[in-house]
Order: C-alpha cells, then sequence, then structure tokens
C-alpha cells in the first residue's frame, strides 16, 4: 500500500498573503495544494492521501478538497505546534488507513506543486528496494563552508552535492517508530523526515526530481510558480 502524506499547515507569514495561508492562493483559478495533491490523487500506484492542515483551516481545506473530487483524500487531520509534530500527526492517520497492511509513506509539501509522476514512481519503487527515497537535485552552484570565525573553511566538491526536496518516502512503520523515539528522547526540531531517519543510521536512497520542485515560501516563490505555469500553459496553446 502506499500512502501519500501532504503537509498543508503553513501560515504563510513569509508570504505577507493578507487573508490566506500560501497553499490556498490560486495561479490560473486553481489553488496550491490542489495542484499538489491533484499528482497524487492521478498516480495509479498512490492508494491513499492523508493532508495536514492548521486548525484554523481544517475545514476550509477539506471543502476545498471535496470541491476538486480529490477522492483518495481519506482524511484531512489537524496539525501540530511544529512541522515535526503535524508530519506525526499524518502519519497516525496513515497508519490508521493501512490498517495493519505494510505501507511506504511518501511525505510531501503542500507547497511543492511542480513535481511530476515519474518522481512518485521513483519514489515508490526506490523505497521498495532501498528502504527509503529523497527526492533531491543536483547542485549547480559553488557552495561554501563558513567556519565559526566567519571565513570560509572548505569548498566541498559540487560533484557530490545534492538539495534535499520532497517527497521523501520510507516504509510507514519504520518512520513512525522514528518519530515515537525522538518524542520520547524530547527531540522535536528535526527539519524533515530525511534528517530524523540519517541521525538514526538509516541509509538514504536520493532520487533525482525536477530542477523547478520549489517549495512555494516567499512571494518570490509564488511569482516563479507561476510563470513556470504560464510558459506551460502556453507551450500547451501554442506548441512552443
Amino acid at each position: 500500500m502506499n500512502i501519500a502524506v501532504i503537509f498543508a499547515g503553513g501560515v504563510g507569514s513569509r508570504m505577507r498573503s493578507k487573508e490566506l495561508p500560501k497553499q490556498f492562493l490560486r495561479i490560473h483559478g486553481v489553488p496550491i495544494i490542489v495542484r499538489t495533491v491533484r499528482h497524487f490523487q492521478e498516480h495509479p500506484m498512490v492508494d491513499s492521501i492523508v493532508v495536514v492542515s492548521g486548525e484554523e483551516w481544517l475545514s476550509y481545506c477539506q471543502d476545498l478538497l471535496d470541491e476538486y473530487h480529490m477522492s483518495k483524500v481519506a482524511a484531512v487531520v489537524q496539525g501540530g505546534p511544529t512541522g515535526q509534530e503535524s508530519i506525526f500527526h499524518g502519519l497516525l492517520a496513515a497508519e490508521r488507513i493501512a490498517d495493519g497492511r505494510r505501507a511506504i509513506v511518501l511525505v510531501h509539501d503542500g507547497v511543492r506543486p511542480l513535481i511530476n509522476a515519474q518522481v512518485i514512481t521513483d519514489n515508490i519503487e526506490t523505497v521498495r528496494a532501498t528502504g527509503s527515497a529523497v527526492t533531491c537535485v543536483r547542485a549547480k552552484e559553488t557552495v561554501l563552508l563558513e567556519s565559526p570565525g566567519g571565513v570560509v573553511d572548505s569548498i566541498p566538491n559540487r560533484s557530490a552535492l545534492r538539495l534535499a526536496r520532497a517527497p521523501q518516502s520510507f516504509w510507514l512503520d519504520e518512520l513512525l517508530t522514528a518519530h515515537r523515539d525522538a518524542d520520547a528522547a524530547g527531540k522535536h526540531d528535526y527539519i524533515d523526515s530525511a534528517s530524523m531517519m540519517f541521525e538514526r543510521g538509516c541509509s538514504l536512497t536520493p532520487v533525482d526530481g525536477p530542477d523547478e520542485n520549489i517549495k512555494v515560501t516567499t512571494p518570490g516563490d509564488f511569482f516563479s510558480l507561476q510563470a513556470i505555469l504560464n510558459a506551460r500553459e502556453n507551450e500547451q496553446i501554442y506548441g512552443i
């Protein structure tokens, strides 16, 4: 069984939108969260979807997904005070959906709508083969490591560097165990699932994703997403 857990709980403070959190902003009339969920809705290997939302937007999110007929969404659950806890809530919902069956979980950001079907397929197949899949893009610029003294300490070989994005996928039971152990140890500041699993000694397998797989966090990200979608639409209409 393959379950997507999609985090849509941000409040959009860096987006500076006047009314709606960033995941509900519309481009060409379609909310960002719907564009994201639709990739999993339409993928034949995805069996079920859990969406994690902030408490005050829970009903709004559910109504929106119903409006767009996202029928694979089996649960819209309330997030927690941190991203780590919000994902844990989503994983618990996925556990209930799996109902004893071993499942792969694909953890994804609701504001990363520029993934594609191949990335989802590669994540699922890679977890089956290796136990993990972390969607990445290769670093295209030089990365500098700064020392505490404020000078460049080293320059890693760029060919070996990747930037982690999403989905990040694992066996559901293994990721849940990691979350429960982290909670028991009082560790609540993991930035993502990959960081948590890596610290546990899990071998992470990178999966190449599209360069445009950006996370829409700032107004600049929003306009970049809009420009990419405009270009795609023009290509479909005019064949350019």
